[in-house]
């Protein structure tokens, strides 16, 4: 069984196909945020506190950090300001982290910080990215999330895909890096955009899973790109790609209907032990729409539904 084991100084999470769903908390991140990224490059680190404590109690098993705040000089200013944005977080939380950029100097000066077992979020099939990011995880043996493009882009065909994926877990294996180590992304299109984008990625987690034995996860909210409401897809798009295997997302913990969906697919697929978790969690929840229509047609319906169940039983006695 496939373990990959990420951990803090004093606490550890396995993300395996027989675990919970791992959820990968994404806030911090300071990508789309103008606000937090100005916040940061001033030293302000108020909203990166209350979005670590809110994840945590919202239900993330790992916590991302990511500290791209400008795509200017990033070899120079993302570094340090990753540093200090993963011990601020650690000061804060004992989950675990991911650590999060594009740059490779600014995941090595991370690595040096950074307590217990982070994960490294990301390599990419580009030869210049993993001959630069292999050898850090070798050296500082922790796990790392691999993405499934490469020089030639993103390819719309999932075949090419798998065999980028393919290819990271051999040139990984070149430096002695197992596949219980290599969490691999393989890129949700948005069903906006491509209407196989569902069908496509719940082909491609299974022969992840079953080909290459290797973990997975995904940038959720990626599917509903570009479409109204998009958490509803999100949470409908969940416990469907748990079902194929999926054992992580990288997604925002704190909208309740999609942690909904990820417990009610934990307890569904068998990795919260006697709804454990769920009841722990739901033991004393009270819908939001409580007394309003929504609950009095609830109520109707189960009137209704009452009354044709004492209908046949009274037909049933009748007839006896």
């Amino acid at each position: 069984m496939t373990h990959t084991l990420v951990a803090s100084q004093s606490k550890e999470v396995i993300i395996g196909f027989d675990q919970p769903f791992c959820v990968i908390g994404e806030r911090i991140n300071p990508t789309g945020r103008k606000k937090l990224a100005a916040e940061m490059i001033e030293g302000n680190f108020e909203t990166v506190e209350k979005d670590a404590l809110e994840q945590v109690r919202a239900g993330a098993t790992i916590l991302d950090i990511n500290a791209g705040v400008t795509a200017v000089n990033p070899n120079e200013t993302e570094p340090p300001l990753m540093v200090r944005t993963l011990e601020i977080v650690q000061g804060l939380t004992d989950t675990p982290l991911s650590i999060d950029s594009s740059v490779s100097s600014a995941i090595k000066a991370g690595l040096e910080v950074a307590n217990g077992r982070p994960l490294v979020n990301s390599v990419t099939g580009e030869l210049e990215k993993l001959e630069a990011i292999l050898p850090l995880i070798k050296k500082y043996n922790v796990p790392v999330v691999a993405i499934s493009n490469d020089e030639t882009g993103i390819s719309e065909d999932p075949d090419v895909r798998f065999a980028v994926a393919k290819k990271i877990v051999e040139h990984a294996a070149d430096y002695g890096i197992k596949p219980n180590d290599i969490v691999v992304d393989p890129l949700v299109m948005p069903i906006g955009a491509m209407g196989t984008a569902g069908q496509q990625v719940f082909r491609l987690v299974r022969r992840l899973r079953d080909e290459l034995g290797v973990n997975t996860t995904c940038g959720l909210s990626n599917i509903s790109f570009g479409l109204p409401h998009r958490h509803g897809i999100n949470a409908a798009f969940i416990p469907m790609v748990i079902a194929s295997g999926m054992t992580s997302a990288i997604m925002n913990p704190c909208r309740p209907a999609e942690m909904e969906a990820v417990h009610g697919a934990n307890v569904l697929n068998g990795t919260d032990g006697n709804c454990a978790n769920w009841i722990k969690t739901y033991r004393d929840h009270t819908p939001a729409a409580a007394g309003g229509p929504a609950a009095a047609g609830g109520e109707a319906s189960a009137a209704r539904s009452d009354g044709r169940r004492g209908g046949r039983s009274a037909r049933r006695g009748a007839a006896a």
